[in-house]
């Protein structure tokens, strides 16, 4: 009897660590389910804001096309009026010089 009065504890804690590992084990698969869940929602999350930033992008990249285009255009704009203004002052140099009675100084 001593053996079984002695076996008895050991037995009785034994089953109690394996309900209690199981419980555990149970627990922890809920919190690691739980926490993938969490880190599937931030990266869903996180691409999204890379899509949002994506678009922001491409429209800043497409105006910043548009308005170095419009300063090339008004640069062109700048000298063909530039040339006109010489070559009118040109013009208007040697019509003056060529003027009947006139005097060159």
């Amino acid at each position: 009897m001593s053996f079984l009065a002695a076996l008895a504890p050991a037995a009785i804690g034994a089953l109690g660590g394996a309900a209690g590992n199981a419980v555990g084990s149970a627990a922890m698969q809920g919190l690691n389910s739980a926490d993938e869940a969490f880190q599937m929602g931030l990266y869903a999350q996180q691409m999204q804001h890379q899509e949002q930033m994506s678009v922001q992008s491409t429209m800043f990249d497409e105006a910043m096309d548009e308005r170095s285009e419009n300063m090339r255009q008004i640069n062109t704009l700048r000298d063909v009026e530039m040339t006109q203004r010489k070559s009118r002052e040109t013009t208007d140099t040697n019509a003056t010089r060529m003027a009947p009675g006139r005097r060159i100084l």
